[in-house]
C-alpha cells in the first residue's frame, strides 16, 4: 500500500476498540486526514503522547481502504501540555481546532495549516492574551476561507469612510445608507481593534481596554457563528 509522510497538527481524537484511536489531523500537504493510530492507548505506546490534540508532529502513514494508518510519529511542536496547563489557553485552542476542522476538507490549505500552527505556538508561549489570539485566529481563518470581513469601507456598497454599523450577514461594517434599522453600532475603538486583530497589529491590540476587547469578542463570535453556518461548541467554554 502507498506510504506517505507529512507534517500534521492534531485536531481531535476518538477511541477505537480497546487500544486504538482515530486521529483527525490537519496536514501540511494532504488537507484534513483521519487515520488510525494502533495501540496508542496502551501505556507502552511509543507515540501516543505525540498524537494528542494541539500537538504538531511529523507522521508516516499508509493508505488504507477506509482510514489511513499511522505507523510513525515524531514531535515537531509539543504544545499540548503547555496549552492544557492553562485554562484560557486550553479553551481558546479547543475553539481553534474545532474551527479548523469545520473549515478544511480533503483538499486542505497550506495557509490554514500554518495559521493554526502559529496560533497554537503563540498560545503555548503566552505571547498574547488567549482571547486576543483566538479572535485574531478566527478572523484570519475565515478570511482565508473566503469570508474576509471589512472593518473600514462599507461591506455592501464599498463607500469609503468611517462607519459604525455592524452587519455580520453582509460581511462587516456598513455605511448608514446600507445599515438596516436596529443594526448594532460599534465605537471607533472597537472597529480599530477588529482591524488590528485581522492584520496582526499586536501592539495596538494589546493596548485596548477590557471593554473594547469584550465588544470586539462579541463581534468576532457572531461573525464566526454566522459564516460557519453552525455553532462552535467550544466557544461556549472559552474563558474571557
Amino acid at each position: 500500500m502507498p506510504v506517505y509522510r507529512d507534517e500534521v497538527v492534531v485536531l481531535r481524537t476518538q477511541k477505537l476498540g480497546e487500544a486504538d484511536r482515530i486521529v483527525t489531523m490537519l496536514t501540511r500537504q494532504h488537507g484534513k486526514v483521519r487515520a488510525v493510530a494502533k495501540g496508542v492507548r496502551r501505556t507502552a505506546s511509543k507515540f501516543g503522547a505525540r498524537l494528542e490534540p494541539f500537538m504538531v508532529a511529523d507522521v508516516q502513514l499508509y493508505e488504507g481502504r477506509s482510514l489511513d494508518v499511522i505507523t510513525q510519529a515524531e514531535s515537531i511542536g509539543s504544545y499540548g501540555a503547555l496549552i492544557t496547563a492553562d485554562y484560557p489557553s486550553y479553551t481558546a485552542a479547543s475553539a481553534m481546532v474545532e474551527t479548523a476542522d469545520k473549515l478544511t476538507e480533503a483538499e486542505g490549505s497550506l495557509q490554514q495549516y500554518l495559521l493554526l500552527v502559529g496560533a497554537l505556538r503563540s498560545l503555548s508561549r503566552r505571547e498574547h492574551g488567549a482571547g486576543l489570539t483566538l479572535d485574531s485566529y478566527l478572523l484570519r481563518s475565515l478570511s482565508m476561507a473566503g469570508w474576509a470581513p471589512s472593518f473600514q469601507d462599507c461591506a455592501r456598497c464599498g463607500a469609503v469612510g468611517t462607519h459604525s454599523a455592524m452587519v455580520v450577514q453582509v460581511g462587516g461594517i456598513v455605511c448608514d445608507n446600507c445599515a438596516a434599522p436596529g443594526s448594532p453600532r460599534l465605537d471607533p475603538a472597537t472597529v480599530a481593534l477588529l482591524g488590528s486583530l485581522l492584520t496582526g497589529d499586536w501592539e495596538h491590540a494589546q493596548s485596548a481596554p477590557d471593554q473594547t476587547r469584550a465588544q470586539a469578542t462579541g463581534v468576532v463570535a457572531a461573525y464566526t457563528q454566522w459564516h460557519l453556518g453552525r455553532g462552535l461548541r467550544s466557544l461556549e467554554h472559552v474563558s474571557r
